[in-house]
């Protein structure tokens, strides 16, 4: 299939596969009439790149994974982006304690609120 045939197929634009050559990511199986073509091993190949993106994989992790000697490799590159999401996740999860106390407060002006002024102490970063 040609470059325009796969882009379609996952609603892309052909650029963003030439963006992906150029950074390592694919590379067309052949070219025919100087033109890329590519097999169902690369629809593949995109869906594991989207899917990479999605859980928050760069493109240069995405490409380290991809290029790696093994699966000991593969997974040292994913353990570094599961710690990195872990991170996020705790913190979304204390921004969401804070929104949900603001949501439910009693007090007129939460931001007059003594618990949610507690809140905010316990993520303030300690002096020291």
């Amino acid at each position: 299939m040609r470059i325009g045939d796969l882009a379609a197929r996952f609603g892309l634009a052909t650029h963003v596969l030439r963006h992906w050559e150029d950074v390592g990511l694919l590379t067309p199986a052949a070219r025919a009439a100087g033109r890329r073509q590519y097999d169902e091993s690369h629809v593949a190949r995109v869906v594991m790149i989207q899917r990479a993106k999605a859980s928050g994989l760069s493109l240069e992790q995405i490409r380290r994974m991809f290029e790696a000697l093994g699966g000991a490799e593969r997974r040292m590159v994913l353990a570094e982006q599961d710690a990195r999401l872990d991170e996020q996740i705790r913190r979304a999860q204390e921004s969401k304690r804070l929104i949900e106390h603001a949501l439910t407060c009693e007090t007129p002006d939460f931001t007059e609120c003594p618990r949610f002024h507690q809140l905010v102490a316990e993520l303030s970063p300690r002096s020291g």
